[in-house]
Formats: C-alpha cells, structure tokens, sequence
C-alpha cells in the first residue's frame, strides 16, 4: 500500500500496518451493517405500524353513549325551566351531545339569563361563549345570542338561543354578565345584530368604516372595497373592487356532512312542556 502527501516522497507502509488499517475497515463495517440491521428490524417496523394503526382509528365514527340518567337529569330540568318562565320559553330540548337547549323569545333574554344565573338550582355563573347565525330563508332569519353557559358548581351546561331580523334590536346581557361586551360587539360586527343598552356597541373585528357585515350569507365573497399598500404614496388606501360578483344560491344543505356513510344525523329530543290549565 503506497500513500502519497503532497510536497513529501511517497513511503510504503510495513506489512504490521496495513494488516491494521483493514482490521479497522472491517469492524467500522461490521458496526454499521449491524447498525443497520437492528434499525430495520425494530425502529421502521414500528414507525410503520403506528402510522398504519393512527390511520385505521381515524375511520371510526364517534360515538357518543346515551347516559340515561344524565338524560332524565336533564329533562327533568328543562321541564322545571320552562315551568318557572312560561312566558318566555318557547322550546326546551336534549342534543345529540347531551346538551340542554332552551329556545327563548326575544324579550326574554334578561330574565332567563338572570334566572339560570342566580337560582339556586342552576348557578349558571359563567358566559363561555356568544355567537350568532344566519338562515336567510326564514322570517326572522338571525338565530343569534346563542348563550353558551357552564355552572360551576354543578358542572353542567346549557345553551340559550333566541331569535331576530335586521331591524328588531336584542337586550344587551352586558348587565347580566359582563363578559358578554366583546362577544356582543363581535356579533354586532360580522353580523349586524343591534344590541340595546349595550355601553360600548363598536366593530371589533373590521377596519374602521368597513361597509357591511362579513358573516352575513348575502355579503359578497370579494367584498365592497380592496385595500392595498401603495409605495408611492406610502400609506394604505382604499380602491373600489374591479371583480364581479358571481351568483351564488344560499343552499344550507351541505353535501360534504354527508359522508361517511355511518354518519348518521341523530335530531335533537324535544321535551313536552306542561300548559298552563285556565
């Protein structure tokens, strides 16, 4: 074996010495296939397994067990709600989820939420949440101040629902609970729903004189106005839009909750609410 260096004469190596270089060869050699033989024996086998296995529980459909007593729990008090407050609940029912819904009129959303906040039997102390929906093809086509309430005390929620148009305003729970403020002006904001008595009730989420309200299903996708950065002018400004509307048809059947095929839409259960004997 000859190795040359540069700017040195080439040497020979002994005979001790090259019988060393190739021991070393081979163990470093030895190392690496075992190395590798023990990784795909254990390392890859389990890494395809897991993806295969994550892969598979993704197809199983969720199922959600039926707690009788959790049910007649919840019955039993949507019953009592609508007994206590006949003039404003309209409708108590279970969802698929276990949740007790309680539909409301519109002039009730002060007194119910005080009831189911400061009643001994209910403790609903805590506003999560605050959203609204839009159904153009019904009368009163905002199904919005859907209250979303947790009572701490008995780990239990329930959610409110009421009903508008565009001109009838909603009583402002801001005075009921406090957290309601942002949610409320947030609503006001993507859909247009007024609040009366609201103290603060300004857009929240959009620029200042946006025109419209986005979440509406009749605002157009492209918008009203485009806003860009000009370098010339070094500021942002507001161009009307050059693109087209295209005709859309408000279907709020949504063909992709579909599938899959186990899916199955489970109605809510509706509790009968006792009438009042004249």
């Amino acid at each position: 074996m000859t190795i040359s260096s540069p700017g040195k004469k080439n040497h020979r190596l002994s005979h001790r010495d090259q019988l060393a270089s190739v021991n070393m060869a081979s163990t470093v050699i030895r190392g690496l296939s075992s190395l590798a033989k023990n990784a795909s024996k254990s390392v890859l086998p389990r890494v395809a397994g897991a993806r295969f296995c994550s892969t598979e529980q993704t197809l199983h459909p969720t199922i959600r067990p039926v707690n009788a007593v959790e049910r007649t729990t919840l019955t039993e008090y949507g019953q009592y709600i609508a007994e206590c407050m006949p003039k404003y609940v309209q409708k108590v029912q279970i969802t698929a989820g276990n949740e007790l819904e309680v539909l409301i009129a519109p002039e009730g959303v002060i007194p119910v939420l005080t009831f189911l906040k400061d009643h001994t039997n209910g403790q609903y102390t805590c506003l999560t949440d605050l959203c609204g929906v839009d159904m153009p093809s019904r009368a009163f086509r905002f199904e919005v101040c859907v209250y979303n309430l947790l009572s701490v005390r008995f780990n239990s929620r329930i959610r409110v629902k009421t009903y508008t148009d565009e001109l009838t305003p909603v009583d402002s729970a801001c005075e009921v609970y406090a957290g309601a403020n942002w949610y409320e002006r947030e609503v006001w904001d993507m859909y247009g729903v007024f609040f009366a008595n609201h103290p603060d009730l300004r857009r929240i989420l959009t620029d200042y004189g946006f025109e419209g309200h986005p979440f509406r299903k009749d605002f157009p996708l492209s918008g009203y106005v485009e806003v860009r950065y000009d370098d010339e002018a070094k500021r942002v400004v507001v161009e009307p839009l050059e693109l087209a509307q295209e005709f859309r048809k408000f279907d709020l059947n949504a063909p992709w909750e579909q599938f899959p095929k186990f899916r199955d839409h489970v109605p809510a259960e509706d509790i009968p609410i006792k009438e009042e004997k004249e």
